[in-house]
């Protein structure tokens, strides 16, 4: 990021006519475009600077889309898909993410899934392949190292690296799981994030953090009794997609804190609220 010293200059340059400074801006804002992102996001929000119109101008002269406002505007659009959204996360932070990279990692790891899966077979069994394919094929973790790090909580981060926390993985799996055909639900257990499989006659879920590790319901009990985690009837339900996208940015709010990233910590705390937000609007709808 830049230091305040750094952004008072910047400031003083922002709207100067001159093409000899225009240009040296520009290849500066290129050359650290991470902090660059920053610092005019930070400007087009404030409208008492004056400057929220150069800062625009800038962010299209260094070919970057304002990626914060799409994930915006997807959020109030209240039209949620997993997938999607996962990515446009992601590329609120990493603009020049190409989707295409990490995804093609997930079609290569369902169409393994799909070689090894004979029919008929239950979605259990399918889980196991998933299991075999993610966890061990493709070596995915859970990030005991880093639990602390925003780059477990990217979805295109966790495929790259092959480790996250509980969330990120579980919506690997559930990525992996859709394209071949298996109805998996992301279930918000308190203190654990898991992956819920309600076709069978009692509900399964994925402990991915634990490598696939399947549970019965009072497995999960115990577990929230062992680790004294309250609970309530609706901890072992699903969660729909926006609930899970809101608490990956609660997430990213809290890990940036700890990181002592305050500017991007502030963002993802500004996108809690917008999914607040929506959810009131379309719940008095």
């Amino acid at each position: 990021m830049f230091s305040d010293s750094e952004k008072a200059v910047l400031k003083r340059l922002l709207d100067d006519p001159s093409d000899a400074v225009r240009t040296s801006l520009q290849a500066h804002f290129m050359e650290h475009e991470e902090a660059a992102l920053a610092f005019l996001r930070e400007l087009m929000n404030d409208r008492r600077s004056g400057l929220a119109w150069y800062a625009r101008q800038y962010l299209d002269r260094i070919g970057v889309d304002d990626t914060v406002q799409v994930f915006r505007e997807f959020i109030r659009s209240f039209s949620y898909e997993l997938e999607t959204g996962s990515w446009l996360l992601d590329r609120t932070v990493f603009p020049r993410m190409d989707a295409t990279v990490p995804g093609s990692v997930l079609d290569a790891m369902a169409g393994r899934v799909m070689e090894l899966m004979i029919e008929p077979s239950s979605d259990i069994d399918k889980c196991r392949l998933i299991n075999r394919v993610m966890f061990h094929e493709y070596g995915f973790r859970g990030d005991l190292e880093e639990f602390r790090n925003p780059e477990s909580s990217f979805l295109s981060r966790v495929i790259e690296r092959r480790k996250g926390i509980p969330i990120s993985l579980s919506i690997v799996y559930i990525l992996v799981a859709t394209r071949c055909g298996i109805d998996l639900r992301p279930v918000g257990i308190p203190g654990r994030f898991m992956v819920g499989c309600f076709s069978e006659d009692r509900p399964v879920f994925v402990d991915v953090f634990e490598g696939g590790r399947f549970l019965s319901v009072a497995d999960v009990l115990i577990f929230l009794e062992t680790n004294r985690i309250p609970y309530d009837e609706g901890s072992l339900s699903p969660i729909p997609v926006g609930e899970l996208l809101c608490r990956s940015c609660r997430n990213l709010n809290n890990q940036y804190r700890m990181a002592n990233d305050l500017v991007k910590a502030s963002l993802f705390e500004e996108f809690v609220m917008e999914f607040q937000d929506a959810y009131r609007r379309e719940h008095q709808s």
